[in-house]
């Protein structure tokens, strides 16, 4: 198989070096070959980087090499502190706000730039960077793609090069001029929680990809010239592996031999390379042990030998701390790796500190710190940020415009991937069409995390102004052949209808807070009404929206034909376009992708990976039904193989998110509730209890509750049947700290019966077994409430985790 053979002449290569295993030590000469462009190093552009450095001081120099976030700086410190860029995080917004327009982004980086420009000394530009990975995304009226996994599913590599295109030119209007892609991750582990953002389980598509939408971000480098009007500096990210780590773990590890990550997780990093890329950014994860960001052998040995790059390294969100023994203000080990810029979002006052001091010290050699600013200044100048500020900057026409809105809809058509299909579509003209499920009409669900904000969670309709529901297209489409429309979320009808559309998926999640236990789709309600509808003789189409391929053998049962649409983003509508026939009955849009993902056989099912020994997906990498090429589906087996307990119904609170399919509710003393699902604060109606995320022990992993008067906060769905979990010794358990330093009582517990909460100023981590609520009361076979924290006025408590677990205790808390 093309794994093994990958993996075979790595290792034979090895083998021939001579060269020995060791935990995170890579061989130069064991890598391929490929190199920047001579374009980025050409004779001008050299001349200024010497003439600049010269004239620098070693303060200068440093701040060059630390970038924070817009929300932990105010432009008045760029006066003092020399920093050489700013970014903005997923959840980060102009001025704070997290819904700002474009005028306002642009307001925001003149503020910062005007601010640095009154600093005595060498005048450096500052770099802006963005996660801008499925077009502008933080901005509100953007054009949102596809993330990647639909499309790797389009098999169209011109497609992503216009998606660079566009996207570079989207943020290009509002003053940023570097977005942190293209990310070129091979998910070998669908549990993890950036699936979507690869876009396949092997290299190949990465490879694709990477030289095109570089091109589209980049352009191309031209000797003595700077990046062309509506172009930006792209970031290939994240070196290495971030997608192969052991089950899957966001900032894991990955467990392989040297030549399995040269040919699973290289990926398209070469193609990138030579195509221009001007950055590439170190990835958190480690391998064997070792944290990339701390890793000499590849950070130097490989990416500066064999394999060429002349631009600079950045590090993702305080990575730099988790190498040995750093901290995130302090981290010479990373500098000496060959990191060229540490991304220190809150810490970069205390890091500036301590860099400078580090060199000062010779902990840090000059010669790397004049190598690191040599290489930021290189970049800086190829991108253009010497000159005057590009033609393109305030232009708000080219920000969601009808080009990039039609784009989308091609993307979106694209991607489509069609998994069983016993007939029903394509809809017929004049049909009468229900269109059901919560997602069909909720435009941030289907545009996932990074989207708005971090997590994607929170949004409304009103967030993606030119955009395009589902319901809205399909509505649309369904009208132009003369049918009628009609949408009701739980699949309610006063006439009997010719087909239903059933509409749901996954919700928003991004890294870290996306990470699963394993494959299956939990929320309940889908297959019931899936089920309903059939009962009443309506033909069903299930179009499901995911990050990655779930078990939902049920749901595939239970539908006459099932169609993966990923995540499709503002221009969702545009799935219309391939469901709903024209006025001649044919087909408008034929399928045409393409699983770039393995569809699990059951849920317990880890790593599937096509070219992997043992290989047995439900649907194979590559599987497409289309309408020119149709195929019939049967019966698939509905044991999902995941044991009882082990699921979602244990997990209430965990990776920094409620887990699906439970709920926030806050509810004041007087019995008022306000539930608030996923977003990231909120307040009870009577103001009781205030609640917002923090982080934890890593980054919006926690959640705390202010009780400012007595109150409570539960997670809630539909009753589960507790008894056997009881019998089997589990028990409820919460990861928490006190913050307050009131007498205040805390409570935890489930519907029915509670125990205290012990204060406790550090993180610890408290269980009760589920015997000990029955003895209380408790009705566990009918529970609808699984943890309820409930507080006096005063108490303040942070919550990182909330789960069944088996428990030794024999006793109950007294």
């Amino acid at each position: 198989m093309i794994r093994a053979a990958l993996i075979a002449s790595a290792a034979a290569l090895a083998l021939a070096s001579g060269s020995q295993a060791q935990p995170g030590q890579a061989h130069p000469q064991n890598w391929p070959r490929s190199a920047s462009p001579a374009a980025m190093e050409d004779a001008a552009t050299e001349a200024l980087v010497r003439d600049l450095l010269s004239k620098m001081t070693l303060e200068e120099k440093v701040g060059q090499t630390i970038q924070a976030d817009i929300s932990y700086i105010k432009p008045e410190d760029l006066k003092t502190y020399p920093l050489g860029s700013l970014l903005a995080g997923g959840s980060s917004g102009p001025f704070g706000d997290e819904r700002g327009d474009a005028a306002k982004w642009l307001a925001m980086v003149n503020a910062f730039r005007a601010a640095a420009a009154e600093r005595p000394g060498t005048q450096i530009p500052l770099m802006f960077g963005i996660d801008a990975v499925h077009g502008h995304n933080n901005l509100v009226g953007a054009t949102l793609f596809p993330h990647n996994i639909g499309l790797g599913a389009a098999r169209d590599a011109d497609l992503v090069a216009r998606i660079g295109v566009a996207t570079a030119k989207e943020v290009a209007a509002t003053g940023a001029d570097w977005t942190f892609g293209p990310t070129l991750a091979v998910p070998r582990d669908d549990r993890w929680g950036r699936t979507y953002e690869g876009y396949g389980e092997t290299p190949e598509l990465a490879r694709l990809y990477a030289g095109p939408m570089t091109l589209g971000l980049q352009g191309v480098l031209s000797p003595d010239r700077t990046l062309a009007n509506g172009h930006i500096a792209g970031s290939a990210k994240h070196f290495l592996a971030d997608g192969g780590t052991d089950a899957g773990l966001d900032q894991g590890d990955f467990k392989g031999d040297e030549a399995q990550l040269i040919a699973e997780h290289l990926s398209g990093y070469r193609e990138a390379i030579d195509a221009g890329v001007l950055t590439i950014m170190a990835s958190f994860s480690s391998w064997n042990g070792v944290k990339h960001t701390g890793n000499r052998s590849l950070l130097t040995d490989v990416l500066r030998g064999p394999l060429g790059f002349k631009g600079f390294v950045v590090g993702d969100w305080n990575a730099h701390g988790q190498v040995e023994g750093c901290s995130k203000e302090s981290c010479a080990a990373a500098m000496n790796a060959g990191l060229d810029m540490y991304m220190a979002p809150d810490s970069w006052r205390g890091l500036y500190a301590n860099t400078l001091a580090q060199v000062r010290s010779g902990e840090i050699p000059q010669a790397r710190i004049d190598e690191a600013a040599a290489r930021i200044l290189r970049v800086k100048i190829k991108t253009g940020l010497f000159g005057p500020r590009p033609a393109i900057e305030g232009d708000r026409s080219v920000i969601g415009s009808a080009a990039h809105r039609d784009l989308a809809r091609e993307a979106v058509a694209k991607s489509l991937v069609l998994l069983k299909n016993n007939g029903v579509l394509p809809v017929k003209p004049g049909a009468r069409v229900l269109v059901a499920g919560r997602a069909a009409d909720d435009i941030g669900l289907a545009s996932g995390g990074w989207t708005i904000s971090w997590q994607g969670t929170g949004t409304t309709n009103a967030d993606f102004p030119g955009g395009q529901s589902i319901w809205a297209g399909l509505k649309s489409a369904v009208e132009a052949t003369g049918g009628s429309a009609e949408l009701n979320v739980d699949g309610a009808f006063a006439q009997k209808p010719d087909v239903a559309v059933v509409v749901f998926g996954e919700d928003p999640y991004a890294e870290f807070q996306g990470d699963v236990d394993n494959l299956d789709y939990a929320p309940t309600e889908p297959l019931a009404l899936l089920k309903a509808l059939r009962a009443k003789g309506v033909p069903t189409v299930a179009l499901f929206l995911s990050g990655r391929p779930l078990w939902t053998n049920l749901e595939i049962n239970a539908a006459d034909a099932f169609v993966a649409a990923w995540l499709p983003g503002s221009q969702a509508g545009a799935v219309a376009e391939v469901l709903v026939a024209g006025k001649d009955g044919k087909p408008v849009r034929d399928f045409t992708g393409r699983l770039s993902f393995s569809w699990p056989k059951t849920a317990a099912q880890g790593p599937l990976n096509f070219g992997d020994a043992g290989y047995d997906p439900q649907f194979a990498y590559g599987y497409g039904l289309s309408y020119a090429k149709p195929g019939q589906v049967g019966a698939l087996k509905e044991e999902s193989g995941v044991a009882p307990g082990a699921g979602p119904m244990a997990r209430y609170f965990a990776d920094g998110r409620i887990v699906a399919p439970w709920s926030l509710t806050l509810q004041d003393a007087d019995g008022r509730t306000m539930r608030v699902g996923q977003l990231r604060q909120s307040t009870s109606p009577a103001g009781s209890v205030h609640y917002d995320t923090i982080d934890g022990g890593a980054q919006e992993s926690a959640r705390r509750f202010d009780f400012i008067k007595p109150g409570s906060a539960w997670l809630g769905g539909r009753p589960v049947d507790l008894t056997s979990l009881a019998k089997d010794g589990y028990g409820l358990s919460v990861r928490y700290r006190r913050i307050d330093a009131s007498s205040a009582s805390v409570w935890f517990g489930v519907e029915g019966a509670d125990q205290p909460l012990v204060p406790a100023r550090a993180w610890t981590s408290a269980s009760v077994p589920l015997t000990c609520f029955a003895t209380q009361g408790a009705g566990l076979a009918k529970i609808g409430k699984p943890f309820v924290l409930r507080g006096e006025a005063g108490a303040q408590v942070e919550i990182e985790d909330v789960r069944l677990v088996k428990t030794s205790a024999t006793g109950c808390p007294r």
